[in-house]
Parts: C-alpha cells; sequence; structure tokens
C-alpha cells in the first residue's frame, strides 16, 4: 500500500507522549507484512501507518508520510534495506529505522552496522514486547 499525503505540506511527525508512534512496515513477504500489522495494531501507542514491498516503494512513504518508525526487511528484490535504510535517514535524520531479519549475526551483510539503522532484529522474535524495547532504547520520547 503507497499512500500519498493529501496536500504539498509536509505531515507532521506522528510520535510524542501525547500521540501515536506512526510505523511504516516495508517487507517483499505479504505474510510478515500482515504479521507485523497485526503486532503494531495490538500494541498501543503504535500505529500503522502505511506499508511497501521494495525499497523504492519505502522512499516514497516515508517523504510522504513522515513515520516515526521504519520497520524495514534487509533483503528484498532491487534496493535492498541497507540502501534504503541508508537513503531514509539522509532525507530524515529523526527516522528510527529498523532492519529486520530472518537471518542473524554472522548471516546478515556486515553494512547493516554502518546503514543509520538503529538496530537489527529477527523477523521471528518480533512481537508486543520487542516493539516496545525498541522504541523505548531507540525512540524520540
Amino acid at each position: 500500500m503507497v499512500q500519498e499525503p493529501l496536500d504539498d505540506k509536509q505531515p507532521p511527525r506522528v510520535s510524542g507522549p501525547s500521540g501515536a508512534v506512526g510505523v511504516l512496515v516495508v517487507d517483499d513477504q505479504q505474510v510478515f507484512r500482515d504479521v507485523a500489522r497485526e503486532v503494531i495494531e495490538a500494541t498501543p501507542p503504535f500505529e500503522l501507518l502505511g506499508e511497501a514491498s521494495s525499497g523504492e516503494q519505502a522512499l516514497s512513504v516515508v517523504e510522504a508520510l513522515r513515520p516515526a518508525l521504519v520497520l524495514l526487511d534487509v533483503r528484498m528484490p532491487g534496493m535492498g534495506g541497507i540502501t534504503a535504510a541508508k537513503r531514509i535517514r539522509a532525507g530524515d535524520a529523526e527516522a528510527v529505522v529498523v532492519l529486520i531479519s530472518v537471518e542473524d549475526g554472522p548471516n546478515l551483510p556486515v553494512a547493516v552496522t554502518s546503514c543509520g539503522a538503529a538496530t537489527v532484529v529477527r523477523k521471528q522474535d518480533f512481537g508486543p514486547a520487542l516493539l516496545r524495547s525498541i522504541w523505548r532504547e531507540h525512540g524520540h520520547n
């Protein structure tokens, strides 16, 4: 799902103690996007702002919606998560970018540590407790 802004003005970032934490989920696998959506919807104060299935789409959606948190798959066809993370952080230094992968540690590309992502988490571990923990450690509240 790619969403466009309502007007030419840049929308305000969605996050803070009085509001929801806006989240963008980027993964080429619909199954993980569905799981992530369920986790986000069940975990206040997080709110799903949108989804993208590629790094290229992610760049457009981040620019349009300005999510506070971006969950970004490491390996996708076309622009992968590492390149997308670098570009997202270059254009929006306040966005918290979290790389997600089924792989861990030694199986991940070395560049995951230098692309500007706050952390890397395994998809298998993703749930409400991990989402809250990530935001506590890396969020801007």
